[in-house]
């Protein structure tokens, strides 16, 4: 499973992309407004940490306006790809942003239906969102398996991303659904890498080792 950091944070992409794991970045306009950045600076400078895909978000709301943000964008770099939320006008923007090669992320993705869709409109990558679904009650990692099953079954080469992470856990059910893409808050990845018995362990080796100095 390839593993995004979602964030516009440029430290925080450049600490993590130093642990040799980060495959990618996701960005949205209110992760960019708190860096107290622009969109296009933004993502530029996160092309030059990470070679891989980054998700910039067009902020219109009609197919139209919605091409040619994507062609604006897709042009800072070639690894950039369009972030659209689903919608009709999204998929109609989708289909032709496909045709010219423009990768698109769908987002905003909350059923299997709606992945669907996006999927054959042509979108490269469908974002369901797994914590927001937890927040209405609903089992967020539930849903992600029905669209996994989906895909599966119809061999779409749309990649999914389970966003909306909120805790270590979701990554895992993620990994064992078969999802290609996590993207993860820092928080949560760094949490990932600790466990207390890992601690317990380095701390009576470091014991041990101060020890036999003497």
């Amino acid at each position: 499973m390839k593993i995004f950091i979602d964030t516009a944070n440029i430290e925080r992409i450049e600490e993590v992309n130093s642990w040799g794991i980060l495959d990618g970045v996701t960005t949205n306009p209110s992760l960019i407004a708190k860096e107290g950045t622009d969109l296009r600076t933004c993502v530029k400078r996160i092309s030059e940490i990470v070679d891989g895909p980054i998700s910039a978000e067009a902020m219109s709301m009609d197919a139209e306006g919605m091409v040619k943000e994507g062609r604006e964008l897709a042009s800072i770099h070639g690894n950039i790809n369009v972030k659209l939320p689903m919608c009709l006008e999204s998929l109609k923007a989708t289909k032709v942003l496909s045709s010219e090669g423009i990768d698109v992320n769908m987002t905003l993705i909350f059923s299997p239906q709606q992945a669907l869709l996006a999927a054959k409109a042509g979108a490269r990558y469908v974002s369901p969102f797994v914590g927001r679904l937890d927040d209405i009650g609903q089992t967020g990692t539930d849903t992600l398996a029905q669209i996994v099953n989906v895909f599966y079954n119809y061999d779409f080469g749309t990649e999914i991303i389970a966003a909306s992470i909120r805790h270590p856990v979701h990554v895992l059910e993620a990994a064992e659904f078969g999802c290609d893409i996590a993207t993860i808050p820092y928080d949560v990845l760094v949490k990932m890498v600790s466990h207390p018995k890992t601690d317990e362990g380095i701390a009576k080796f470091l014991a041990d080792y101060n020890k036999s100095k003497n």
